[in-house]
């Protein structure tokens, strides 16, 4: 559940970091961002990726301390004082040093138990930076998509414009009634309110990807970028044997279970009993100096029903940690699984679109304006015949950006980019 929390967080810790009134951005930004330019602003100001950072120094501290060896105690005793804090009239006396000696192997043990912390703290910095330059890629594959989208409404409007022009021609000449030319007049319109909303989106999704790389929302942008991409071929099954090691949830998970593991043999270890060494001078007055030595420890005969119970927990610890192992694992095949059949589907639709699709409707287009222009249609027909060209142009531009973002998440699903699809 903690990965999931994640995801949502990295926004609007973004947010929380950029809205800072009048604080401008630290950096000037390029005249256009790249996506990897992107990526790495959002890396160098994101917050989270920030306090990971730290996260990961602290997990580093706790092996240090795990490591460390007990203090030695030094011990001094002074008795048969003939009155208080007469340390020199005392007729006994003790000076020594003592010494806790973890029994053999608890130290190391919790040592690796620290360590293997620490590697759940870097699995989680990897989650988390592979969620970060998901949400990167999804606003710019965006804003790229509202570009797109505003060209084709430029075009409408072109279209349009130069259906009601040769609508008043017509009209001039006496060859179709004024009704066209007020369906001209409507188209028009339509139109311009339709590039305003792709106008209005550009901006919107401007504003998300400033969010994310911790600008103001209102900061100028431009990003430099192509939707269409050259075709990648992949097998599923080689995928989801490389998201099997290269995940970094894997890689966490493993160093969970290995920590349950270690955790329940230091429960184990529980019933062995450190021990301390002692040495001391005794002097006893009038008597010859002499030494002490000794040795203590513990006997747990009375605790044995928690020691019971630690023993208990950690192997049903570690046996849930495996059962969700067993889920982590199934969960990866299925989101390699998805993504990448999402990928091909949208591939299929843009080669659809780039073979058949567009150059049908350009050529119905291209056919219903001559016949228009001939007074074999009428404007309703040359219209609809203009909504389909822009509608499919549209349609082509939602599936470049489906097949991006499925190409996005089939490399967070894979744990590691994939190599074969440039940007034409």
């Amino acid at each position: 559940m903690k990965h999931h929390t994640i995801k949502y967080l990295i926004f609007f810790a973004a947010a929380g970091f950029l809205y800072l009134p009048g604080i401008p951005s630290q950096e000037p930004a390029p005249a256009e961002l790249t996506l990897d330019q992107c990526i790495e602003i959002s890396l160098v100001r994101n917050p989270l990726w920030l306090a990971s950072e730290q996260d990961i120094r602290a997990s580093l501290a706790r092996i240090e301390k795990a490591r460390a060896i007990p203090q030695p105690s030094l011990d001094f005793d002074s008795d048969l004082q003939p009155r208080l804090l007469d340390f020199g009239g005392s007729g006994e006396s003790y000076f020594g040093l003592s010494q806790t000696v973890e029994f053999p192997g608890r130290r190391a043990l919790r040592t690796k138990i620290a360590r293997l912390e620490s590697a759940e703290a870097s699995a989680d910095r990897s989650i988390l930076r592979a969620e970060i330059i998901f949400q990167i890629k999804e606003a710019f594959y965006s804003v790229l998509l509202a570009e797109e989208k505003r060209k084709y409404a430029v075009q409408d409007l072109d279209l349009a414009r130069d259906f009601l022009q040769k609508a008043k021609v017509k009209f001039e000449a006496g060859d179709v009634a004024r009704v066209e030319i007020v369906r001209a007049g409507v188209e028009e319109s339509k139109a311009a309110t339709a590039l305003a909303v792709a106008e209005n989106q550009i901006h919107l999704e401007k504003a998300r990807l400033n969010y994310l790389l911790g600008r103001q929302k209102a900061e100028p942008l431009s990003v430099r970028g192509d939707l269409v991409r050259a075709r990648m071929e992949f097998d599923l099954e080689n995928l989801i044997l490389k998201a099997m090691t290269a995940r970094p949830e894997m890689a966490g998970m493993k160093a969970r279970i290995d920590r349950g593991a270690a955790m329940k043999k230091e429960a184990g270890l529980s019933y062995l009993p450190d021990f301390d060494l002692g040495v001391a001078r005794h002097r006893i007055d009038g008597e010859k100096t002499t030494w002490d030595f000794t040795l203590s420890l513990p006997l747990p005969l009375f605790f044995w029903q928690p020691m019971r119970g630690d023993i208990a927990e950690a192997e049903a610890g570690l046996l849930s940690l495996r059962h969700q192992a067993q889920q982590l694992a199934n969960t990866i095949r299925l989101e390699v699984e998805q993504s990448g059949l999402q990928a091909q589907s949208a591939a299929g639709q843009i080669s659809l679109f780039q073979d058949q699709i567009l150059k049908q409707a350009q050529e119905v287009y291209d056919l219903f304006l001559y016949s228009f222009q001939e007074g074999e249609i009428t404007g309703i027909e040359l219209i609809e015949a203009r909504r389909t060209l822009i509608e499919s142009l549209k349609s082509y531009a939602d599936a470049l950006y489906v097949y991006n973002m499925a190409l996005a998440s089939l490399e967070k699903s894979v744990g590691e980019p994939l190599h074969g699809g440039q940007s034409e």
